[in-house]
């Protein structure tokens, strides 16, 4: 495998980490208790987000399965015969899981928060079920933040292994 194309894919996987990762604790720490009496603000905040956050996921897709087939540690697939191939199958779980969750909160409780969101504007009352799913929202983030700390710490034990 050339060198040049390695180091391009362990570039594009770690800024796509910084991306996706970084949005998500931005996200969980600092916008969503700061926001919480602006959904509209919010709404606009995360249409910007989630194509970047989805792009990355692609990216880290792509760049992982390179950088795993270049690892000399590579037995083949679903092969676990060391500590490598155990971070890595852990990593991967925990990665699938936060692809979950992300489906779950892109496609299942932002449409309807948006919806809620457009009533609201133009209703006086708040309409039922919007705290419910802010609360969704705000829990599945903090999930998904603390899932990404475990993936990192799982790349870290896969390096060391």
């Amino acid at each position: 495998m050339p060198r040049l194309a390695l180091t391009l894919a362990y570039w594009l996987h770690m800024a796509a980490t910084v991306v996706w990762i970084g949005g998500l604790t931005f996200q969980t720490i600092i916008l969503m208790p700061t926001l919480d009496g602006s959904p509209e603000l919010l709404e606009r905040l995360r249409r910007r987000f989630e194509p970047l956050a989805w792009l990355s996921l692609a990216v880290l897709i792509v760049t992982g399965l390179f950088q795993m087939s270049a690892s000399p540690n590579y037995t083949g697939l679903l092969s676990i015969r060391n500590g490598w191939s155990t971070a890595i199958l852990a990593k991967h779980l925990v990665i699938g899981l936060m692809l979950v969750l992300a489906s779950i909160q892109t496609w299942w409780i932002q449409p309807r928060l948006a919806r809620l969101v457009l009533i609201a504007a133009r209703a006086a009352p708040e309409p039922a079920g919007v705290a419910v799913l802010r609360r969704r929202q705000v829990r599945l983030l903090r999930l998904q933040t603390v899932l990404s700390v475990v993936v990192l710490a799982l790349t870290a034990a896969a390096r060391s292994a």
